[in-house]
Formats: C-alpha cells, sequence, structure tokens
C-alpha cells in the first residue's frame, strides 16, 4: 500500500452515486420499514381461505407444482424448495416451458400454486383452463384478489401490498416479501399439521449439520476392536500406561469378562505421578474410576456428546445392552465427523 493510501481508504465517503451516506441509509430503512409493513398487514388478512389451502395440500394425492414468472417465478422456485425439504412434496414449473411440454408434469392428483403479483401474468393463465379440465387443484397467491387468476382458483391467497419499497413504484420489492412470507406461513403450517419432525428433516438434509446430527449413531463413529484401548482388570498400573500410550485416546478401560468395570485416564497418571506413585507396584483396579460413564452404540451421536459435555469428559466408553465394551470415542472422533 503506498503512503497516504491508508489514510485514503478509511476516509469518509462524501456521496455514493447521487447520494450521501445519509440519505442512503435513509432510503435502506424506508424500504425495511414498508416490506416489514407489508408482512405485518398479512398477519391481519389471514381468513379461512388460507386454511382451506391448507385442507387442498394436505388432501392432495400427488405433488404440489409450485409456477410463476418474473420475480414471482423466483419466489414460486422457493417456496417449492421449501414444501419439498418440510415434508410436503413439491417442484417448480416454469409456465412457459408447461405451455411446450412441460405441462405433462402435471396430474390431476396434482395441485397447483401459481404466483402472480398482478393475478394476470399470461403465461398463467393460457395454462390454467388446461389445469383446470385436467381437474388438478389450483390455489393461486397474487396481490389481487379480483384479478383472473384470483377467480379461478380453488381458494386464493391475498398477497396485496400498499405499496412497493421502489421509489419509482415499479420493481417488485414489498410484493416479492409479502409472497416469499406468506409461502412460508403455508409451509410451516403444514409442516406442523403433518407431524413433521427434526428427525423427519434431518432425513432431507443429510449433507447438513443437523442430518448428521440426527442421523448420525455411536456406532457410525466410534472406534472398534484392537482401535479400543483397554486391559484386564488384573493388570498393574504400568500395563495400562503402555495401551494408553498405543492407543492414543489418553485413556484405557479396564474390563472384566467383557464387561466394562473402570477407566484410567490421562489426568489419573499425572495425579498418581504428582504423588510419586510407583506405577509398577500399583494395581490398575486400585487406581481407576470406577463406574464410568458409558453409552450404548445404538444411541446418537449427539447423545455421546450431551453426554460428554455434562460431565465434562473428553472420552466414553461404548457397550451393548450387556454393559460389554464395544467401542470407545472421544471428542475428536465426534468432531471429525462433524457432529460437534
Amino acid at each position: 500500500m503506498t503512503p497516504g493510501a491508508a489514510a485514503l481508504y478509511f476516509a469518509p465517503m462524501s456521496r455514493i452515486g447521487k447520494l450521501s451516506p445519509d440519505e442512503a441509509i435513509s432510503l435502506a430503512k424506508r424500504v425495511l420499514d414498508i416490506e416489514a409493513r407489508a408482512v405485518q398487514e398479512l398477519a391481519h388478512r389471514l381468513d379461512h381461505s388460507f386454511t382451506e389451502a391448507l385442507q387442498i395440500i394436505l388432501e392432495c394425492r400427488g405433488r404440489i407444482v409450485v409456477s410463476g414468472i418474473g420475480k414471482s417465478g423466483h419466489i414460486a422456485r422457493k417456496l417449492a424448495s421449501t414444501l419439498a425439504s418440510t415434508g410436503t412434496p413439491a417442484f417448480f414449473v416454469h409456465p412457459a416451458e408447461a405451455s411446450h411440454g412441460d405441462l405433462g408434469m402435471i396430474t390431476r392428483d396434482d395441485v397447483l400454486i401459481a404466483l402472480s403479483n398482478s393475478g394476470e401474468s399470461g403465461e398463467l393463465l393460457v395454462i390454467v383452463p388446461i389445469i383446470k379440465r385436467e381437474g388438478a387443484k389450483l390455489i393461486s397467491i397474487t396481490g389481487n384478489p379480483e384479478s383472473s387468476l384470483a377467480r379461478e382458483a380453488d381458494t386464493h391467497l391475498d398477497a396485496s401490498v400498499s405499496e412497493e419499497a421502489c421509489p419509482l413504484g415499479l420493481a417488485p420489492t414489498a410484493s416479492t416479501t409479502a409472497a416469499l412470507a406468506l409461502g412460508d406461513a403455508l409451509a410451516v403450517a403444514l409442516l406442523d399439521a403433518r407431524g413433521f419432525d427434526e428427525k423427519d428433516f434431518a432425513r432431507s438434509h443429510p449433507g447438513g449439520r443437523l442430518g448428521r446430527q440426527l442421523l448420525t449413531h455411536v456406532d457410525d463413529v466410534m472406534r472398534r476392536g484392537d482401535a479400543v484401548p483397554k486391559v484386564s482388570a488384573t493388570a498393574m498400573l504400568n500395563e495400562a500406561v503402555l495401551e494408553i500410550s498405543r492407543k492414543g485416546m489418553g485413556m484405557t478401560a479396564i474390563v472384566r469378562d467383557d464387561v466394562a468395570v473402570g477407566i484410567f485416564t490421562d489426568g489419573d497418571l499425572r495425579r498418581l505421578l504428582e504423588r510419586g506413585s510407583d506405577l509398577r507396584t500399583i494395581p490398575v483396579i486400585d487406581a481407576m474410576t470406577k463406574s464410568p460413564r458409558t453409552i450404548e452404540s445404538t444411541k446418537l451421536a449427539v447423545e455421546a456428546v450431551k453426554v460428554m459435555e455434562e460431565h465434562k469428559i473428553n472420552q466414553i466408553l461404548v457397550v451393548n445392552g450387556h454393559n460389554e465394551l464395544v467401542g470407545a470415542l472421544n471428542t475428536h472422533d465426534l468432531m471429525q465427523a462433524k457432529v460437534i
């Protein structure tokens, strides 16, 4: 960076195009206020049409098809995605493509949700009669309850706004925000009506953090076989120390007839060394922590995380239903599996 460049970089801007910084912030606040008001007005207008739409979708034996063009098309795509990820099978169809063959994707068992702020989008109105003739149900979301699309629908959701946030009153802004919020309200109500829960959500989001947390079991991430540090309850303490060193988990399980009866950790070892104990003369059973924290291999990995956090431990022994040692894991294993 050349001399003086830093001062230039941090100097307050006098103009942003035709706006002063204060004017830009004022305009941004106005946009947010208008869009927030548009969403609040929706809540006051909700009526039986909303519950009718819910019922139509819940009774649908096919798929939910969402369609719209322009900015409404982008909102329609988002609504289809939200529905699909929250328990309502849905997909987006472009209305222009529908007129050129994609209409074959829609059957009499489906429900079409059509989005159009004006309610007069030609591309949508062209396919509506065909949809109705086929026997599919139509739900419209428009900003004009008197529009052609609203009148043709089996039920109509009013997403009208008193004004757009665009200073010119032309670019869809508050209207698309309102349609987006109304679509989210529909999807969330359907989620609850179906009894859709966290496990259902995880199944449709296996690549996400929640999916890993809810679908990963202890058995999937634990160390097993020779990788599990363990010594017999008859072993001497120096044998346990060697096992800790070999397996690199900072601890070893103490077993009797394959049942975990104790655990000996790096921390236990440090405390013994501070007292000057002779490791060769102490049976491990006299130095171990009895009744160690364990978890069954069939449990979710997040349950292991919870136990470890509650008891402030870094390792946990994994057992089967008979309390027999079958594995072990530590926080590093859980982090590597991206459970935490």
